[in-house]
């Protein structure tokens, strides 16, 4: 009826079941291994020594390492410090992956730099490159297609060619103008397949390059936190104390202020504290520490002030100070707050939990 002979029709039935027979034995079998791995428990020192073996692979790729650096690195710097662009560095599959990490510690340390995957390089992103950019081109092999492909094109240019490679006779490292070179000997995978000792080795290779040129250029602290504003790291190093006094209210009573206005000062300002006035000068402090002693030590509070309960001679901390020192000043001296004063005039408190709100502690 449908043009197909009753052999023909038997044959494509067999064939179907042998293949429905086929896909349940191995599913079947699929879901034995399953079963046996997750009821199988592998012995703790099997998995040490299995990580054990791979970390020590990749120290002595590492150790190794140094001993592959030639004039080359040293011309890679200069060139890098010479050249008036960015660095374009450029990778496929995992020394693609490897390549961002690089510009991105090149980047935080003061040298200009771009990532240019070497795949889409050869379609349309090689407009990337400008004429002044330096480019360097990660490949373990040398010898991948893209990076065929790829080199002849940025050698039509003026850039100079970095090649970060493994394989110092590969294509990639002949055509380059330096070589940085990062063999290993072999991988940490036990199949010699998934990139590891390789990789790390490029990333320690993209570490010593971007230390290097930090060094050379005194890239600072300072210079360090301008990149870093939003981290905890850099707030490190350029939050200061005025930046958070600023945020919080100015508890202040005079020394003749009765404890009822203090006791509300001190609650309504949030803080635990209020500094104790004598006109514009500061002359002691009163926390809800001392609420508390003076609560036990009187029994009628109602004639007493600020200046019979308070704490002479508080300690302080310039409002332009750097907020880590505050919070070293504290941890010192035991304390959580400490009266800002900018060329002697109060300007409020920094307290402990400003510090921690800001992720500094």
């Amino acid at each position: 009826m449908f043009g197909y002979s009753k052999l023909s029709y038997d044959n494509q039935h067999i064939k179907l079941s042998l293949f429905n027979f086929v896909f349940l034995k191995i599913t079947h079998s699929f879901r034995n291994t399953i079963h046996n791995l997750n009821n199988r428990l592998i012995a703790t020192d099997t998995i040490i020594d299995l990580a054990k073996k791979t970390i020590e692979t990749e120290r002595d790729a590492i150790e190794h390492l140094s001993t592959l650096l030639t004039d080359d690195f040293a011309k890679v710097v200069n060139c890098i410090i010479e050249s008036k662009g960015r660095v374009i560095i450029s990778g496929i599959g995992k020394s693609a992956i490897i390549a961002t990490k690089i510009v991105a510690t090149l980047n935080s340390t003061g040298t200009p730099a771009i990532f240019m995957h070497a795949g889409d390089a050869i379609h349309g992103d090689l407009g990337t490159v400008q004429d002044n950019d330096v480019v360097i081109c990660i490949s373990n092999s040398g010898n991948t297609p893209e990076i065929k492909m790829l080199v002849p094109l940025l050698k039509r240019g003026t850039n100079k060619l970095i090649a970060m490679t493994g394989n110092t006779e590969s294509f990639l490292a002949k055509q380059a103008d330096f070589i940085l070179n990062t063999f290993v000997k072999k991988e940490a995978c036990p199949n010699g397949l998934a990139p590891t000792t390789s990789t790390t080795a490029q990333l320690v290779m993209g570490d010593a390059l971007a230390i290097v040129l930090l060094e050379i250029k005194g890239f600072s602290s300072t210079d360090f936190a301008k990149y870093h504003p939003g981290g905890s790291l850099g707030k490190r190093l350029y939050l200061r104390v005025a930046d958070l006094v600023s945020k919080n209210q100015v508890p202040s009573v005079q020394k003749d202020s009765e404890v009822k206005k203090v006791i509300v000062e001190i609650s309504e300002k949030m803080l635990g504290v209020t500094a104790v006035l004598d006109g514009k000068k500061v002359v002691g402090i009163v926390t809800d520490g001392d609420i508390r002693r003076m609560l036990n030590k009187y029994d009628n509070i109602k004639d007493l002030t600020a200046e019979d309960i308070m704490t002479s001679n508080p300690k302080t901390i310039p409002a332009n100070t750097l907020a880590i020192k505050a919070l070293e000043h504290m941890q010192k001296k035991g304390i959580s707050q400490l009266l800002a004063m900018d060329n002697g005039t109060y300007v409020g408190v920094i307290h402990l939990h400003n510090l921690i709100n800001e992720g500094i502690l």
